[in-house]
């Protein structure tokens, strides 16, 4: 499964599968280095960050928004 980490909430992390349905990850459960935005692989009880895909997200929103600021 694959999820957005959306934000925090005391010991979570709520995350949106890709179907937008909301997820609550415990927050021990997650890498350390995990922030909003970055995408999660999950396969069975191992949690790690896509890098690649997290990195093609920003780049998407970067473009999407750049006029915005300009």
């Amino acid at each position: 499964m694959r999820v957005t980490i959306d934000r925090f909430e005391n010991n979570f992390a709520v995350c949106e599968k890709d179907d937008r349905a909301m997820i609550n990850i415990e927050r021990n459960k997650i890498p350390l280095e995990a922030k909003e935005g970055d995408i999660l692989d999950i396969e069975g009880n191992f949690v790690s960050i896509n890098k690649i895909e997290t990195e093609k997200r920003k780049k998407q929103i970067d473009e999407m928004t750049k006029d915005l600021w300009e």
